[in-house]
């Protein structure tokens, strides 16, 4: 999981980058993007620790344990998910709000 997190996390900021800091300048709404690096810092990032954490602690039974793997997979799927779509989700709010 912790390869997936770092990965996800790389990808949320170069879509959040391209995507939302673009539409910033587009729209002339330059605070909107300090407010999404606030956004990252102070939500995605403890989200993503929150994924990690759940996988790291457990013991290597478990780990191999087949029961685990539906859940594996949903948090994964929720993951990309979020990794992918909250940068366009934020810059579709700021394009909003720019009227």
């Amino acid at each position: 999981m912790s390869d997936h997190v770092a990965f996800a996390l790389l990808v949320y900021t170069g879509i959040h980058i391209f995507a939302t800091v673009g539409a910033m300048k587009a729209t002339g709404l330059k605070t909107g993007a300090l407010f999404a690096l606030c956004f990252l810092v102070a939500a995605i990032i403890p989200a993503l620790r929150k994924f990690e954490r759940r996988w790291t602690t457990l013991s290597d039974e478990q780990a191999v344990d087949p029961d685990y793997a539906p859940a594996f997979r949903r948090d994964l799927a929720f993951l990309w998910i979020l990794a992918i779509g909250l940068p366009f989700a934020l810059t579709f709010m700021f394009r909003a709000m720019a009227g």
